[in-house]
């Protein structure tokens, strides 16, 4: 005979199925074993909360095969020894990887540059020549600046900023006189000879006309004022007086030269204060010369440059490619400057010569632009590198420490078998 239990528990298996076959078993109706059943279900969640928090335990002990893929097993207190030789190593290693957590941190933080070139496409603008240049053998008062483009005539015009500094022999400033002689003019056949009065309202030069013969036209007369630049000019020479000139042109975008000589001086009065184009001192020291602004690590070729003549005179020219650029910082702002790279020639006047020397600079724009462009490196690469050195750090020491302890367990055995005997 069936307990009432046993089919009190079909029962209740039953309905937890779903079913309903109980129902001619127990002769009760289906909903009231459905409502016994919850108030057993009710008595028994306590038992299914325990048997949860205790099965994955049990499951995890049942698959000993599992604790194989541990690659850090751990052992217990009292088995491992600490050494002094592991203290050493340790700290040794830990030295070792800050300073390579720090040499990644830096090289990670430093920012690199990326050139690229393409065909410069720029028209119609102008370009700025930046200039600090020194004559130590030179006074002010007979030096000027030319700018002369491929159309032979100048470019300089009122967008000129051109300042001179009178300078004593030992390079200190002693006054400052403002060029203001820098307008377009004409260089032709009268190059050397234009009119005094224009240049020096001092002087006064009658070329005469054309059917004179070749006396007539170079009759030449000095005032008391032209006398008195002349003798202040000798006097500066004496004294080794010399002058600075810096500012900057802003000349066409065309193959041209600019050029610092005593070409401003009318040839005759040059005659009369040097006495010889041989006696023409162009030494010269390029504190700086730039075509545009500056932008991180630019290399000016000619910056601080010096050319010191002694018992010789002559002429310096400088061939000069300038390269257009245009510099990306990591904010995206667009920086255009130029680039240059420089072949210096040097002629040596002699004293036949009708030519008088100077410092020409000649330069000609190059039809590729080159873009650099700041980036920084990439943070995951970072991570990628600190693990690296940071793990082949650690790997070492370890290595290190083993064979340290070995080699000190050897020579200590061998030391305590050798006292036992």
């Amino acid at each position: 005979m069936i307990s009432g239990r046993c089919i009190l528990d079909h029962c209740l298996q039953s309905i937890l199925s779903g079913r309903d076959a109980c129902q001619g078993l127990c002769g009760c109706d289906f909903s009231t074993l459905k409502s016994a059943t919850s108030r057993r279900i009710g008595r028994r969640r306590p038992e299914i909360r325990a048997a949860e928090s205790w099965f994955l335990p049990v499951l995890m002990a049942r698959i000993p095969s599992l604790k194989s893929l541990n690659a850090f097993p751990h052992a217990e207190e009292h088995l491992l020894k600490k050494t002094y030789s592991g203290a050493i190593v340790t700290i040794f290693g830990l030295i070792i990887m800050l300073t390579l957590f720090v040499h990644e941190l830096k090289f990670y933080l430093t920012t690199y540059t990326v050139h690229q070139m393409s065909v410069d496409l720029k028209r119609g603008e102008n370009l700025p020549i930046h200039i600090n240049m020194s004559f130590p053998s030179l006074p002010c008062e007979v030096l000027s600046v030319d700018a002369i483009d491929m159309s032979g005539k100048h470019e300089v015009d009122l967008h000129t900023n051109i300042w001179k500094l009178r300078l004593d022999r030992y390079g200190h400033i002693i006054g400052t006189e403002y060029l203001s002689d820098l307008v377009e003019k004409e260089h032709g056949a009268h190059h050397h000879g234009r009119a005094v009065g224009t240049e020096y309202p001092g002087f006064k030069i009658d070329h005469g006309h054309e059917h004179h013969d070749e006396a007539k036209k170079h009759e030449h007369t000095f005032n008391e004022d032209a006398e008195k630049m002349v003798k202040s000019v000798k006097q500066a020479l004496e004294n080794g007086e010399g002058c600075r000139v810096y500012g900057h042109l802003d000349v066409q975008r065309v193959a041209g030269n600019f050029h610092i000589s005593v070409h401003g001086l009318n040839i005759f009065v040059a005659e009369k204060i040097f006495e010889g184009s041989s006696h023409v001192n162009v030494s010269h020291v390029i504190h700086e010369l730039s075509f545009g602004p500056k932008y991180p690590g630019i290399d000016n070729p000619l910056d601080h440059t010096t050319r010191i003549l002694h018992d010789t005179s002559g002429t310096f020219k400088y061939y000069i490619k300038v390269v257009p650029t245009e510099y990306r910082s990591l904010s995206k702002k667009v920086l255009p400057t130029n680039q240059f790279s420089v072949t210096e020639y040097f002629v040596p006047i002699r004293p036949t010569d009708r030519a008088w020397p100077a410092v020409y600079f000649l330069y000609d724009l190059s039809p590729i632009t080159v873009t650099i462009k700041e980036e920084r490196r990439n943070f995951l690469h970072f991570i990628t590198r600190l693990c690296a050195v940071l793990g082949g750090t650690f790997a070492m020491t370890g290595m290190l420490d083993r064979w340290m302890y070995r080699l000190i367990e050897s020579v200590t055995n061998s030391k305590t078998r050798s006292v036992l005997r």
